[in-house]
């Protein structure tokens, strides 16, 4: 389907083609500067600063890092959208571009969320364009969406400085959704463009600690209690639960072992496991953890040592939404406007992935519209994992923000309105924190 421009939206593709470089630059130094979820400091001023630079209200360190800038505050009361990229990477160090500060690598494509959302700034706040929104837009960058390092976010928890590890979570909980009435996200993926969303697992995090009694592993181990053979017993007992689960419920349970001793001469007395446990409804997620702590006691049972599971809310499954028609508009506008034409596709609602994001919290507050670009090579996650297309990886990214923002907002906001209207929250805010706060525990096993 072709669809006729109008002078507003040649102006955003005006806008954005004319500030080619400047977004690829962008993209390129997030790239290769990766931080990790609750750490993004450099990223975070960098965006701010972007933002600042465009005359934006701004405000900083929100859940420790996230941002927020805001174009047309005159009419947030119309209604106000946020366009959405996440600030962290992943812990991958063996890859090109890993960050030799952070062993940490933009792997998941979020450098490339943050050059859209850049992108779509400096078009939505050209003279010419700002005047045709009859709406806010926000420009969020959100922290920690990659849930790792378990034992450092409840190290945060501890200290009172956030209460939940995915950053979208803590921002709902801390209010900073409160004044946004839609959203707009990306994905890095696998087609050139994909409109509209599947579903994706939720789950709940938990960190295991086992305590044994150190001794010489050589000379007298027989005085010893092996922390990291009880731990061995534990992840072996998790394993036998696998056939336990059933397939529509795409559990998945993934433990590593972050601390296995402290010298080899030394009966180890004390270890660490971080697993999260993912599965595609609320009530297989608690059958899982129920299994999971059942098997990780075991272990400390089996070898006399002590076990205290620490259990924290991870995310919300995410909730599956048809191609919105005008981020479907907007795809086919941007990928009809270079010099290559790219593929849009809708996407099939039926399709389900075992991962997870913080995307599905927000889903339950509010309407969020989805799109995915591709421009890279090798799976996500994966040490092999680089962009080969900037076009369509931070431009036509830019363009599809932009577009979906200016066709939601224009003639009194009356598309947005109607997206807000007929969406029905799972959740209030206050019933969502509720449901977090439940799966906060601490249990120990002897």
């Amino acid at each position: 389907m072709a669809y006729e421009i109008d002078p507003t939206e040649k102006r955003i593709l005006d806008v954005i083609d004319q500030n080619r470089e400047e977004i690829i630059e962008f993209a390129k130094d997030i790239y290769t500067h990766a931080e990790l979820g609750y750490k993004e400091h450099r990223t975070a001023e960098k965006f701010a600063q972007f933002m600042k630079k465009l005359g934006l209200s701004t405000v900083e360190n929100l859940a420790v890092t996230g941002v927020k800038s805001y174009l047309n505050e005159d009419k947030k009361e119309n209604v106000s959208l946020a366009l959405i990229g996440e600030l962290d990477a992943l812990r991958i160090p063996a890859h090109k571009y890993a960050n030799p500060e952070t062993q940490a690598a933009h792997c998941c494509g979020h450098h490339a969320q943050l050059a859209g959302v850049i992108g779509a700034a400096l078009a939505l706040t050209d003279e010419q364009v700002k005047d045709k929104l009859d709406g806010q837009v926000v420009f969020f960058a959100t922290p920690a969406e990659e849930y790792g390092e378990i034992e450092f976010k409840n190290k945060l928890t501890a200290e009172g400085r956030i209460k939940y590890g995915g950053g979208k979570c803590e921002l709902i909980r801390i209010g900073a959704f409160d004044d946004i009435d839609l959203d707009i996200v990306h994905h890095t993926g696998e087609e050139d463009i994909l409109v509209g969303s599947g579903s994706n697992n939720g789950f709940v995090s938990k960190v295991i600690r086992y305590k044994g009694v150190a001794s010489h592993a050589a000379g007298a181990p027989h005085l010893g209690v092996n922390a990291l053979n009880a731990a061995s017993l534990g992840l072996s007992a998790l394993a036998y639960q696998r056939e336990t689960f059933k397939d529509e419920d795409s559990v998945r349970v993934h433990p590593i072992i972050t601390k296995g001793g402290n010298l080899v001469n030394v009966v180890p007395d004390e270890v660490i496991v971080e697993t999260l446990v993912r599965a595609a409804n609320k009530d297989a997620i608690i059958d899982a953890a129920k299994k999971t702590d059942r098997a990780f006691a075991a272990g400390a049972l089996g070898i006399g040592a002590e076990c205290e599971i620490t259990t924290m809310p991870g995310y919300l499954p995410t909730i599956k939404s048809e191609a919105d028609e005008d981020v479907l508009a907007a795809a086919r506008i941007a990928s009809d406007s270079g010099s290559r034409k790219y593929n849009v596709v809708e996407q099939d609602v039926n399709f389900h992935s075992g991962g997870s994001t913080d995307v599905g919290d927000v889903q339950h507050i509010q309407p969020v519209l989805t799109f995915n670009t591709g421009g890279k090579v090798s799976g996500l996650h994966s040490v092999d994992f680089d962009i080969v297309d900037e076009e369509l990886a931070y431009i036509v990214t830019a363009k599809i923000f932009a577009l979906s923002a200016y066709r939601l907002l224009r003639n009194d906001a009356v598309k947005a309105k109607i997206i807000v209207q007929d969406y029905k929250p799972v959740f209030t805010k206050e019933e969502y924190i509720k449901y977090m706060d439940s799966f906060i525990k601490e249990e120990t096993f002897s």
